[in-house]
């Protein structure tokens, strides 16, 4: 690696383990068994992506679009729900958390995503509700006071201007709901948005009140754009200049861990980039995301001689520890146990 990888210093006092959608690699995701799961093997933290129902109760799910995280297209009394939507530029056909109540979406049972890759999270099919950022709140608030360790949580705003547009803007509940809780009005909690506008009016509207809340920019591919600004890059925005403006309103950044080690043309780790490095000179914390522990997700270095959906955990931990190695401040994983040991040495 170059950059002097091997030497670089994070600058989190801890570097914390984020269970991805909770342990998503091992129970669907999104689920409070996924959560249960994560807090068990050591994450630090744990990740909501947050969604609007039609009544306005902010629920956890990947995407608004729920075709294929629940057995909605079992249920021919929405059968008529199904439609199709521009949704920050890309059409998509299924079903959307919008269209329906709480109550109605409190009917569903969640699925696997990927259930060509993750055959065994299969198996768990209709046995658990989408649950809502309230309830995952007070599951992680009880795991807290039952094992006696902070656990923070890492809300993601998904589609802001979108859900602005139809008139179900989630800010503003999400600060209601984090308010309403005890816990979270202590623990610590990072928002999470791949736009800008909403992190820049959540920054001055949390001011100085609140210590515990951070805010996190996250990044897409360095070609493509904020939902809400078309008119620049995350690329731009991965630059010296563009991470100064982002430490304007926030505090970290979350780009993909192949922004930080790119992949060459055999799939195998390329030299180590500047970001980094650049996001903590411009007073930055670097939360890349997402390790996966399948042959399929890893760099070709890492991958056993097993199939392409085949678990590969040492080749996990040896990944993670390269990314590990570049300084980087918390990560997200599929798999907390597995970044659990590649941060504690075991």
């Amino acid at each position: 690696m170059s950059l002097n990888a091997e030497s670089a210093q994070p600058l989190a006092a801890k570097v914390r383990v984020i269970g991805h959608r909770g342990a998503s690699a091992l129970r669907p995701e999104h689920t409070l068994a996924s959560y249960a799961v994560a807090i068990q093997d050591g994450a630090d933290v744990v990740e909501p992506d947050l969604v609007a129902t039609k009544d306005g109760v902010l629920v956890i799910r990947h995407e608004n679009e729920i075709g294929g995280t629940t057995d909605v297209a079992s249920h021919p009394e929405f059968a008529s729900r199904r439609t199709t939507k521009t949704v920050d530029g890309v059409r998509i056909d299924g079903w959307f958390t919008e269209d329906f109540t709480l109550a109605e979406l409190k009917t569903l049972r969640a699925r696997e995503r990927l259930p060509d890759i993750r055959k065994h999270n299969a198996t768990y099919d209709g046995q658990f509700t989408v649950p809502t950022f309230e309830e995952m709140i007070e599951f992680v608030a009880a795991e807290s006071s039952a094992r006696g360790r902070v656990i923070g949580i890492i809300p993601e705003i998904k589609h802001g201007t979108y859900f602005r547009g139809i008139g179900l803007p989630m800010e503003d509940r999400l600060l209601a709901v984090l308010a309403a809780h005890a816990y979270t009005r202590t623990a610590p909690v990072e928002i999470q948005s791949f736009e800008v506008g909403n992190l820049k009016y959540l920054h001055e509207k949390l001011g100085t009140a609140h210590p515990n809340i951070r805010l996190l920019q996250l990044m897409d591919a360095a070609d493509a754009h904020p939902a809400d600004e078309p008119g620049t890059t995350y690329g731009a925005m991965m630059t010296p200049a563009g991470l100064k403006a982002i430490r304007g309103y926030a505090d970290a950044i979350g780009p993909s861990i192949r922004s930080i080690i790119p992949l060459d043309k055999d799939g195998r780790l390329a030299p180590v980039s500047t970001l980094v490095r650049d996001a903590h000179a411009a007073g930055l914390e670097v939360h890349p995301y997402t390790f996966r522990p399948e042959n399929h997700f890893l760099a070709a270095d890492f991958r056993d001689g097993a199939g392409d959906a085949a678990r590969n955990e040492e080749g996990s931990v040896k990944e993670i520890r390269a990314y590990l190695a570049t300084g980087i401040d918390a990560f997200f994983t599929d798999d907390p146990a597995l970044g659990r040991r590649a941060v504690d040495g075991r």
